[in-house]
């Protein structure tokens, strides 16, 4: 098995696709597993499939996601897995293999092959296919840094983080660089929301950042005084109730800041990906498949800064007993990093802990 796993991750590792434009990569895999004897079925508006073996409860999902980000590497501007989705579906693809080689498995579980999981949406927009409403448990994975967990070691699940990003306009007028009296200075402005930003505070327990991360202001003339600007903010919790806090401290500070200085500052929130919703029996289970196929002990839910629009499937479908496969793969120089590279042993393990985690939910009747 092991060749020809390798074969479908080379084939996607090569051939990426970014988020929602995964249609050959989509079609690539519907073909694979229709040359094994599954049905896959496509999604009727969006890239991506959900594909299933067995009958009856409980019903168990298996989450891969599919696009790549587009970089610069060795100089050309490409579709690059520099986030492990290429391993994500192969490894969710062999685990349907091998389930298939069992025979009855004594319930249902169903692989959805998800697109646009680096914008932050495409879980909702799967979800909107209505093909996670009839799940019991609904499990993923993602590989891990090798500063975070080391090969071949495994978490039961990942606490990521809440993200938010924020589009902000500063919208004065332009005036001339002798009379700075005449009006308003959007650089001016923009400063003093990165010097409150500066003095957001929230629970000192609770991970959080707020940070301008864009700001374009100004023309080639520098005797022209910018009235106006456009700003980024980068926003991030490691819980959702400090996401709240936070979102409502920056819509604060911009409200004040734009009525001291009598210019308009329009905030646009977007991309928004909430914190992990770990359920424990889930994460029970997952620990024990990890103990079972490694011989070593589960490593306890990692807490990590970056988020997964995994998580909107349990914060939607709260019925969900969910959680995360942490994959150690000793992932090197780190995740988006253009020339990332990772053990490929790692594949193989995550298809055996899969599998077990599979077998072993079903039992849970």
């Amino acid at each position: 098995m092991k060749e020809k796993i390798m074969k479908v991750f080379e084939h996607l590792h090569a051939n990426g696709e970014v988020s929602w434009k995964e249609i050959e990569t989509t079609n690539y895999l519907v073909a694979l597993f229709e040359e094994a004897g599954f049905q896959p079925k496509r999604f009727k508006h969006i890239p991506g499939f959900s594909v299933e073996i067995g009958t009856g409860s409980p019903k168990i999902g298996l989450r891969a996601d599919m696009d790549a980000l587009w970089q610069e590497v060795n100089g050309e501007m490409k579709a690059n897995h520099s986030c492990g989705h290429d391993a994500h579906m192969t490894i969710v693809t062999g685990v349907m293999q091998q389930l298939k080689e069992m025979g009855d498995i004594g319930g249902t579980v169903r692989a959805i092959f998800q697109p646009a999981e680096e914008l932050g949406n495409g879980s909702l927009s799967v979800i909107k296919e209505g093909v996670v409403d009839d799940l019991d448990y609904f499990y993923g994975v993602h590989l891990r840094p090798f500063d975070e967990i080391s090969f071949p070691n495994c978490t039961q699940g990942i606490q990521h983080g809440s993200c938010v990003f924020v589009k902000g306009e500063i919208g004065g007028l332009d005036h001339h660089g002798a009379r700075p009296h005449k009006g308003v200075n959007a650089i001016e402005v923009a400063a003093s929301i990165v010097h409150h930003l500066g003095l957001t505070y929230t629970d000192p327990h609770i991970a959080a950042t707020v940070k301008m991360t864009n700001l374009h202001a100004g023309t080639e003339n520098f005797n022209i005084i910018p009235g106006k600007a456009t700003f980024g903010l980068d926003l991030r919790a490691q819980t959702n109730a400090v996401m709240d806090e936070l979102q409502h401290k920056v819509k604060t500070i911009c409200a004040q800041l734009s009525a001291m200085y009598d210019v308009p500052i329009q905030l646009e929130l977007f991309d928004y990906v909430p914190a992990a919703a770990v359920n424990e029996e889930a994460a029970t289970l997952m620990a024990q498949s990890i103990e079972h196929v490694l011989g070593v002990p589960a490593l306890s839910t990692i807490v990590t800064p970056g988020a997964d629009d995994f998580h909107f499937y349990t914060i939607e479908r709260p019925h969900l007993k969910a959680t995360m496969l942490g994959l150690g793969a000793d992932v090197t120089p780190g995740l988006h990093d253009p020339y990332m590279e990772f053990n490929h042993e790692a594949i193989f393990n995550a298809i055996e802990i899969l599998t077990d985690v599979c077998l072993r939910t079903l039992q849970q009747k």
